[in-house]
């Protein structure tokens, strides 16, 4: 099999109802997960985290991100700046973990020192350097820039603008007020799978019933009649709930007030979407929480869950025996996805093992196996990414999903 040859796909790029799922190479091949990460990882918008972490001048937190170090910090202006955590000396890495570093940050290895904007401020033992310019070498900065809290960065320096890429997201989730949510809880997973399995996993409502039943399958309505994936601009995708109440705590137990001012289809249910392509997001009406996938290796990433709230819900004298309740509906349904995808990525793993069919509850699963390939393989892409519909109206799919 060419796993870079467009004939191999070419029954994933039928329309959904006669479509194969990706060859399953595509989650075990070091060779396909390299080609993601350099078409995909390095060139397109990824979540990293939430500026309410550093919410001080001087605060700061590092991670691991496709193979890249990098420090993630608040400048004296106020500004979230991304570095690449290494020293600009000898490669040692400037920063570990979180914390704050009030006016500068210093290299554990030879002591240079660097700015809160990443400038090199000191640089002892360099005197005798011959054309050395301290100028020259601050730290590395990648592209940073904000939506909703959410912060993310690009590798690709001359890559579109975050705001182009997201597209109409941006508006659809305006009445969230996103950026005013704290985050209260993370929890990190090293998980045996690859990240588009767990993605997939997330994208689809198909597996409630089987994977959820001790959980959130209780709360479950008829998927035919309440559920519908609506067209989206940017490179995003969603599924959508209608239902009472909140959908982040189990059945019977006690929820915070509404989010004020939802507006349209937010008042009226959660949003499931996708940022392509790793980042999910579960917008409910008094709530919002995420899921965070950094790709490791073919086979393994890393996920981190958050928890968040309206600032003003956690000013609550009650908000910490309230968020229990939240937080373990998390934990529950987390663990459950966990292990359901190590399963998968088990059995995908066979060399028997071969593409499969999708069902009609599973379009965001093919809208996820093209956008993949369309990087993979360097095809260019439509500005519409997804023709949204739903479920009850498949006698009226579009012809293609992928447009």
């Amino acid at each position: 099999m060419d796993l870079f040859s467009a004939q191999t796909y070419e029954a994933v790029r039928r329309p959904l109802l006669e479509a194969e799922t990706l060859p399953p190479a595509c989650y075990t091949s070091e060779e396909f997960f390299k080609r993601e990460v350099e078409t995909i990882f390095m060139r397109e918008w990824n979540f990293i985290g939430r500026a309410d972490y550093i919410a001080k001048s001087g605060d700061y937190y590092t991670v691991d991100f496709a193979g890249v170090p990098l420090l993630v910090m608040r400048g004296a202006d106020g500004h979230v700046r991304a570095f690449v955590n290494s020293c600009r000396h000898r490669g040692a890495k400037v920063a570990q973990g979180e914390g704050n570093a009030r006016k500068a940050i210093k290299c554990p290895y030879h002591g240079w020192v660097y700015g809160l904007d990443g400038e090199l401020l000191g640089c002892a033992g360099m005197k005798a350097t011959k054309n050395f310019d301290p100028a020259d070498f601050p730290l590395l900065s990648v592209k940073t820039a904000l939506w909703g809290g959410f912060i993310f960065i690009n590798f690709d320096a001359e890559g579109e603008s975050l705001e182009s890429f997201l597209g109409d997201i941006i508006t659809v989730f305006e009445s969230y007020h996103l950026e005013n949510m704290v985050c209260t809880q993370r929890k990190h997973y090293d998980v045996p799978c690859n990240w588009k399995i767990y993605v997939e996993n997330a994208m689809e409502a198909f597996h409630v019933p089987h994977v959820h039943r001790a959980s959130i399958n209780r709360q479950r309505g008829s998927v035919r009649n309440d559920r519908t994936f609506d067209p989206t601009h940017g490179n995003w995708v969603v599924m959508h709930k209608e239902h009472e109440g909140t959908r982040a705590v189990l059945m019977g137990d006690q929820s915070f007030p509404r989010i004020a001012g939802l507006e349209g289809k937010a008042d009226k249910g959660t949003f499931y979407p996708l940022i392509f392509p790793s980042t999910m997001l579960g917008c409910t009406v008094d709530c919002m929480w995420f899921l965070e996938i950094h790709p490791l290796t073919a086979t393994t990433m890393r996920l981190i869950v958050g928890a968040c709230f309206p600032q003003e819900i956690t000013q609550r004298e009650d908000f910490d025996s309230i968020a229990v309740n939240y937080y373990k509906r998390w934990d529950m349904t987390t663990q459950e996805d966990i292990d359901i995808s190590v399963l998968q990525q088990q059995g995908i793993a066979s060399p028997l093992s071969r593409a499969g069919r999708l069902s009609e509850h599973e379009p965001l699963i093919h809208a996820i196996d093209n956008w993949v390939l369309d990087h993979v393989l360097g095809v260019e892409r439509p500005t519409r990414r997804y023709q949204g519909f739903s479920v009850q109206d498949l006698d009226v799919l579009p012809e293609n999903m992928v447009a």
